[in-house]
């Protein structure tokens, strides 16, 4: 009997059923029968033989799509045919419901990189492995087998390589999807062969890994279909299907496949020092880290109309006749300003370009090269045979080093123009003040148009004149040039410096996420000035400097007023003895009258729709599971875009405003609580925060009250959170209105545990079920000992007076590792997940409920 060929998609929209044989057309399958509904699928497969593959959308509340199926499955071409479903984005119905006769399935957002895995693996089920009727496919790996954390938190495009096995390594049992996108293996190349023609360890053996199964990291290579990625795997001992088994997770060391080697990447192309080839160097890092076959970097003016230059050209093949850069449809469109990114299938693009049509690339990008005025100056052109891997890790990288390179063509030619029009200074070849205003200005454009903050520095080294007089100019040009070295050296390549006038020098630091880091670079300045300076006659001199910064748009929203500020914290700096930095502070009433625009502000907020209330995760320590979240407000200012809450909560409490704002954000999120149990009788904890201001309201109890019976949310699933630096003696009635939220059935946690002067006496007088260590000591693990220290004992003191212990800030496996040896109850940190807006975090909740209930489906 012949093998079944035939594959049959069915569904009623055009755009999905298109999809669907677009996915399963790229795979060479040469007959798709492509169908509306089960009365056009009979047509279609009247006279023909038995089907390779069923695959129906489900759509809607799934009535017509499960009639569908039943349908199929009495037609004799469909019987014993693998059926997958697929739930379109506007199904209303969940795995649950689907009838028996569905083999597996998938979300259509997942569709290009999982339905053909999915398949496969249908294919390789033995008649065993399968349920009562048609059978329902195990997911790879279950909640039940303690990996729901990783799949329920990492980043939604599933990162991490999952490998079962079972425990002598004999035998692969099960992979996931990661696995095959990534080594580009079928399901024959990996289930049922030993774990070793897959994982190749280093410096460890095989059967140590698997025998002491204790989640530690260690170097290994993993198989691919052109050879090995590097990268680093763990075990740990599951059950996997009602078997005792080993799940060992893989992260490659390559960029275009793991988040954080991405990042490593970044960091090499922007730290790339300015006295070497910037271009080559950042080629070459691409070339490496993406394997790319092909890159080309071009540099044209489209102002007039001369021939792009090729800079940087890279084949890794045979030799070919390069056509000429007019021929070159796709450099053409991007020297256009067009950007082209095709994943797979750029060799959809070889019918236009005839230099795609000889490289035989599969992957291929093609990203516009931009300068601060958004003008085209270049092009970047990349390759691999093999596919460019995953589009939402590379493209990123690929736009940074696109930054990168227009940064240095851009650099090159304001050199040779500012060298031409006076634009720089002759001493030091940085910019001189005519060109740094005219970036400036460039730059607070750019800033209002994408919400972007920075700071200005302006820097003056003290007693300058004095070294002028005693030593003379030459030694203090030499101390010019000498300073300006240093201070690029202490900043990034994004960011700039100029020589303003004389010794004074400005500096912009770009992309500013926390104050901190400002002050980090200025106290970094600083401390490099004051390192010894050697004249070139043998004199050593200490020169020091006095800097103001000045933030945009907190203290001015153009450049003169930015300057001006910066310069007046400059002579503070003077003023208060030199070799220091200050920051600009407005006066008492400038201050004020943007508090009051702000507070004014606020008022209106919830009416305009600018608040949002974001969830983070709190996950049990031990089983890796999600068991709560925290409500978190955000508010998303018209003009001045996301203003931070340790802005406006100071300035809503100090209004009295934190009342109305406390209330909306508490109904808000039970309201969706309760929305989410409902949906998915997960019995969430959620915690909502309480200032002092609403602590000391005589109508506090009414209020929660009030909005538990309207929302229906159960009391016990509320938690309501009291940060330890509220005074007992302060709040007159905290300890009275605590006891009566827990005796309407909340429960109380203390939060900032740690960082206040009362924590024993919370601990004794307040009805706590458990305490939040503050994250400022948990970000110390692993760096200060004594953090360390206090971190146990609180976890140590929690559990003797019977409360429950949760951390804040955990952000890296070593936090992970040993808050879990020290007993830590639950965690909460950007290791797992960042707060989400309603919509993210409710697919995270699904995504655990479909392995959830896939497991409970196939072990029935």
């Amino acid at each position: 009997m012949s093998t079944p060929t035939d594959m049959l998609v069915v569904a009623s929209h055009r755009d999905l059923r298109r999809r669907l044989f677009d996915v399963l057309d790229r795979e060479d399958h040469d007959r798709i029968l492509s169908a509306r509904d089960s009365a056009h699928a009979a047509i279609l497969l009247a006279g023909r033989g038995p089907v390779a593959l069923l695959v129906v959308a489900f759509e809607g509340d799934g009535r017509v799509s499960r009639a569908c199926c039943e349908q199929l499955r009495a037609m004799e071409a469909c019987r014993d045919a693998p059926l997958l479903a697929v739930f379109a984005p506007d199904c209303k119905i969940g795995p649950a419901l689907l009838p028996e006769s569905v083999t597996d399935w998938l979300d259509s957002t997942h569709l290009e990189r999982e339905l053909v895995a999915r398949w496969q693996r249908a294919r390789m089920r033995s008649p065993g492995d399968r349920g009562a009727e048609a059978g329902r496919i195990a997911p790879a790996i279950s909640p039940e087998d303690a990996l729901a954390y990783r799949f329920a938190f990492d980043d939604e495009d599933g990162d991490s390589e999952w490998i079962v096995v079972d425990p002598s390594g004999d035998r692969v049992l099960d992979v996931n999807t990661a696995v095959f996108r990534h080594s580009q293996l079928s399901v024959t190349d990996l289930l049922g062969k030993p774990l070793a023609q897959c994982l190749a360890f280093e410096g460890v053996e095989l059967d140590k890994v698997l025998r002491e199964a204790d989640r530690c990291w260690h170097p290994c290579q993993r198989r691919t279909r052109q050879g090995a990625d590097t990268g680093q795997a763990n075990a740990r001992r599951v059950r996997h299907r009602g078997k005792d088994a080993v799940a060992l997770a893989f992260r490659s060391d390559r960029a275009e496949t793991r988040g954080e080697a991405a990042l490593a990447l970044l960091t090499r192309i922007f730290q790339a020092s300015s006295s070497v080839d910037v271009q080559a160097a950042t080629a070459r890092l691409l070339i490496d880290e993406l394997s790319l076959d092909y890159l080309a970097l071009w540099s044209a003016r489209p102002e007039d109309s001369a021939v792009p230059s090729q800079l940087v050209l890279h084949w890794r093949g045979e030799d070919i006749a390069w056509p000429d850069p007019a021929l070159q449809t796709s450099l053409r469109r991007v020297l256009g300003g067009k950007a082209m990114l095709h994943a797979d299938d750029g060799q959809r693009l070889a019918e236009y370009d005839p230099l795609l049509q000889q490289l035989r690339i599969a992957g291929f990008a093609g990203l516009p090269l931009l300068d601060e005025r958004r003008s085209v100056i270049g092009a970047l052109l990349v390759g691999r045979r093999r596919g460019l891997g995953r589009m939402d890790i590379v493209e990123p990288v690929l736009r940074c080093a696109a930054a990168r390179f227009a940064q240095s063509i851009e650099l090159r030619r304001t050199r040779e123009q500012g060298r031409a029009e006076g634009l720089l200074d002759a001493l030091t070849g940085l910019p001189n003040r005519l060109l740094f205003n005219d970036r400036l200005d460039t730059i607070i454009r750019e800033a209002h148009r994408t919400g972007e903050c920075f700071a200005v520095l302006f820097v003056d080294l003290d007693r300058f004149k004095a070294i002028n007089d005693t030593y003379g100019h030459a030694a203090g040009d030499q101390v010019l040039r000498v300073v300006t070295q240093r201070l690029c050296s202490s900043i990034r390549a994004s960011d700039t410096v100029a020589r303003y006038a004389g010794d004074e020098f400005t500096v912009v630091l770009r992309h500013i996420i926390k104050t901190d880091d400002v002050l980090r670079v200025a106290e970094k300045i600083v401390q490099v000035m004051e390192a010894p300076l050697h004249l070139d006659g043998g004199e050593e001199l200490q020169v020091t400097a006095s800097i103001g910064v000045s933030f945009f748009p907190d203290d001015a929203a153009d450049a003169d007023t930015l300057l001006k500020h910066a310069d007046e914290a400059m002579y503070a700096a003077k003023h208060l003895g030199r070799n220091n930095f200050q920051i600009y502070e407005m006066s008492q009433d400038q201050a004020q009258q943007q508090d009051v625009a702000l507070i004014s502000r606020l008022r209106h907020a919830e009416r305009n729709g600018e608040l949002r209330v974001f969830y983070q995760p709190q996950v049990d320590a031990a089983t890796e599971d999600i068991v709560g979240m925290e409500a978190l407000v955000r508010w998303e200012h018209p003009e001045l875009g996301g203003i931070s809450p340790g802005v406006f909560i100071p300035l809503a409490e100090e209004s009295g405003l934190i009342v109305s704002l406390g209330e909306w954000v508490l109904r808000t999120a039970c309201a969706q609580a309760q929305a989410w149990e409902q949906a998915f009788g997960l019995r969430l904890r959620l915690g909502v925060n309480l200032s002092a201001v609403q602590l000391m309201e005589p109508d506090l109890l009414e209020v929660v009250g009030r909005v538990l019976k309207e929302t229906g949310l159960d009391p016990g699933l509320l938690e309501m959170e009291v940060t330890e630096s509220i005074s007992i003696k302060e709040v007159p009635n905290l300890v009275e209105n605590l006891h009566g939220l827990h005796d309407l059935g909340c429960r109380i946690a203390i939060d900032d545990f740690g960082t206040g002067a009362a924590s024993l006496d919370y601990l004794r007088r307040l009805p706590a079920d458990r305490i939040k260590i503050d994250q400022s000591f948990v970000r110390n693990i692993g760096i200060d000992p004594d953090d360390e220290a206090i971190v146990r004992a609180t976890i140590e003191m929690a559990h003797r007076l019977k409360r429950g212990v949760v951390a804040e800030g955990v952000e890296i496996e070593q936090h992970f590792e040993f808050l879990r040896a020290n007993h830590c109850d639950e965690l909460q940190g950007y290791l797992f997940c960042r707060p989400l807006p309603q919509a993210s975090f409710e697919r995270l909740l699904a995504e655990r409920q479909r392995l959830v209930e896939g497991e409970g489906a196939a072990a029935a």
